[in-house]
């Protein structure tokens, strides 16, 4: 799991540096508009195709730390291995969501790189979107099917529990 976390600590880090780099675009643009009348042309694009991308790669480190809701309104007066069971059953059925998330992503940036698809003003390749989210759909899969398997760690400060 250390190295599923590791990769997922390092998709994180390049979301969020996708992030910062669409953030200062933005501003540029602004700045610019407002300034000398000057904007970046298609920063309306990028933005998009660079959430869309981020938001994938934010999803391993978010099911590595548990961070998916969990709505335990029925089950919160099960006991704690019944509540584990429903976990791993839950972490197995979303690593199948991933999974399939992962084969249609796949499909569909290979259809895009295919067919040229751009995006409209800027011409920007479409598949690229796809290239940075099939991984980390993959990867969020991986560390899914790891806690259906294994079980859940839950940090010491957090519970005062090693696994569940």
């Amino acid at each position: 799991m250390r190295a599923l976390e590791a990769l997922a600590k390092f998709c994180a880090i390049l979301a969020g540096v996708l992030l910062t780099g669409i953030t200062l675009m933005t501003c540029g643009s602004l700045i610019g508009r407002n300034t000398v009348g000057v904007s970046i042309v298609g920063a309306f694009e990028l933005t998009g195709v660079a959430a869309g991308a981020a938001i994938a790669m934010f999803m391993p480190i978010c099911q590595a730390r548990r961070g998916n809701i969990i709505v335990d309104f029925f089950t919160a007066r099960a006991s704690a291995r019944a509540q584990a069971g429903m976990d791993r059953l839950g972490a197995f059925v979303i690593a199948l969501i991933f999974g399939l998330l992962a084969w249609r992503s796949t499909l569909g940036g290979l259809n895009s790189h295919s067919s040229g698809s751009e995006t409209q003003i800027m011409g920007f390749p479409e598949w690229i979107v796809f290239a940075f989210m099939v991984p980390a759909f993959v990867l969020a899969g991986l560390i899914a099917l790891h806690q259906a398997v294994f079980g859940f760690t839950v940090p010491e400060d957090a519970a005062g529990e090693g696994a569940i």
